[in-house]
């Protein structure tokens, strides 16, 4: 696992499944144990729906790297 940022904030990419929404990259969150050890590492992404911001707090970033939108 790594700690840096492999996709800046403001990353827009499609979500998975039969119906992908758009979604953005908002942060990033890293977990250590008390010997400061990377534990976790994940993003923190949110899209629109029915007009409501849905925030997913552990998107991987292999469900980035397979969506990802190009500009």
């Amino acid at each position: 696992m790594d700690t840096t940022c492999k996709y800046p904030i403001g990353t827009k990419f499609k979500s998975p499944g039969k119906h992908p929404k758009i979604c953005t990259v908002t942060d990033f969150h890293v977990t250590r144990n008390l010997a400061g050890e990377l534990v976790r590492s994940c993003y923190v992404a949110t899209h629109e729906f029915m007009g409501q911001t849905i925030t997913d707090y552990q998107v991987p970033s292999a469900t980035i790297a397979r969506n990802l939108i190009t500009p």
